[in-house]
């Protein structure tokens, strides 16, 4: 080989030489910043957290759940007022029907509160609509619905209060028997008492309790009687 040639030509081969390991070089640290850097670009540009599916599920199931607790509640709340405003059957209140004429009388409003005592203390008593029918149908012959005190010489004897009770024959005190309640829970211990009053007619059952001297005369207030427990029976 020609020596002067190949002298013209290594300073020209080292220049390129050169040159490709600048370019190199270059390359090489954009390469390795963009490794580094990367990742922290993608962590900025990463999109918000979106629920997964289960999360969805989970949460579009608590919603449901939610959705049917008011629709209970609700539920529950109208089956109580409907039970509330539900008035007992008549087959509850009269089981085989009114004997005989019936009478009828408009009541005072301290009759009608006599009324809602008497059917309170039936159920305090732990009785149903009947025994409730049979205490109001025979107030209703013995005082009209009234809590009487002494009539003078018009009392029959010594008796007193809404079942005309008589404090000589062991009802108790005056006291006693003209308090409501104790009047009516006296005459249905005295109700128990009777063997299957549940299925006997009202006069029949009355009689056997208040030994009265006019044992038919309880039979023509029971349609009254029926009408005033079905209409209070829900409200006491």
């Amino acid at each position: 080989m020609n020596t002067t040639l190949f002298s013209r030509w290594l300073p020209a081969i080292e220049q390129t030489s050169l040159v490709r390991k600048t370019a190199l070089g270059v390359a090489g640290l954009a390469f390795v910043g963009g490794a580094v850097a990367g990742p922290a670009v993608a962590a900025h540009a990463a999109p918000e957290h979106v629920a997964s599916p289960v999360s969805q599920s989970v949460m579009a199931d608590k919603d449901h759940k939610g959705d049917k607790n008011d629709q209970d509640r609700k539920s529950d709340k109208r089956d109580k007022r409907e039970g509330k405003d539900r008035k007992p059957s008549r087959d509850k209140l009269v089981p085989h029907g009114a004997q005989g004429k019936q009478s009828r009388i408009s009541l005072s409003g301290e009759q009608s509160d006599n009324v809602k005592a008497i059917v309170k203390a039936t159920k305090k008593a732990g009785l149903d609509e009947r025994a409730a029918v049979i205490a109001v149908g025979t107030s209703l012959q013995e005082s009209k619905l009234e809590n009487l005190g002494h009539l003078g010489d018009r009392n029959d004897h010594d008796s007193l209060g809404l079942f005309q009770q008589r404090p000589s024959s062991g009802w108790g005190s005056p006291e006693q028997i003209t308090d409501p309640e104790y009047s009516t829970i006296a005459f249905l211990k005295g109700l128990k008492q009777v063997d299957g009053w549940q299925d006997l007619p009202l006069t029949v059952a009355a009689q056997k309790v208040q030994v009265s001297a006019y044992p038919d005369a309880y039979a023509q207030w029971e349609d009254l009687a029926a009408d005033l427990v079905a209409n209070t029976w829900n409200n006491s």
